[in-house]
């Protein structure tokens, strides 16, 4: 690798979140941050999901809100599907596809808000969560890339990256969007 493609890297990156910085995902930032501000208020919780690098980001969303994100508050609840002995477990018992269904079927309750995050939008295991939080009357909010997939439907908001070739794109656009939601949330649950 060469200095002309890490330029080009950046420059990837940047072309995409100018695509991506518009009023009307603003809106669904701020939309998807009002749902789960609501949730918390109401004395709910935020459960996400994902896999690989999208699982990283369902961790750092949901340790951000039980932690801190820039200023110190009290504690939101969130948890992110990721303890590996559940993925373990269920994977060997249930297959993969259930990893997260079978949590949300757990701890999933009405007015709870799911966080699946997906860069193609057709993770099998993040479908299934988001058919299990709808039964169970949860808010769905989706991140997600390329068409939607899948998931994207089914979402009460969903939040797509712009199209790109690789996962990586859309994976600095869901952490950004990720980001917004958490201060925005801090900012509405701490008025």
């Amino acid at each position: 690798m060469n200095t002309e493609q890490i330029a080009e890297h950046f420059n990837e990156a940047l072309e995409t979140l100018v695509a991506f910085n518009n009023p009307t995902n603003h809106e669904l930032i701020l939309h998807a941050s009002e749902i789960m501000a609501k949730a918390i208020l109401d004395g709910k919780k935020i459960i996400s999901c994902g896999n690989g690098g999208s699982m990283c980001d369902a961790m750092h969303f949901a340790e951000e809100l039980t932690g801190r994100y820039r200023e110190n508050r009290k504690p939101i609840a969130a948890i992110s599907i990721a303890d590996p002995s559940h993925l373990s477990c269920v994977s060997n018992d249930f297959g993969y596809e259930e990893v997260f269904s079978r949590f949300v079927q757990a701890i999933g309750q009405d007015g709870d808000v799911l966080l699946g995050i997906s860069t193609s939008g057709n993770s099998q295991n993040v479908l299934r969560a988001i058919e299990v939080a709808k039964s169970k009357q949860m808010k769905i909010v989706g991140l997600t890339g390329k068409d939607g997939g899948k998931i994207g439907p089914l979402c009460d908001i969903e939040i797509r990256a712009p199209h790109s070739r690789y996962a990586d794109r859309a994976q600095e656009i869901h952490i950004k969007v990720i980001h917004c939601l958490i201060d925005q949330i801090e900012k509405k649950v701490n008025a």
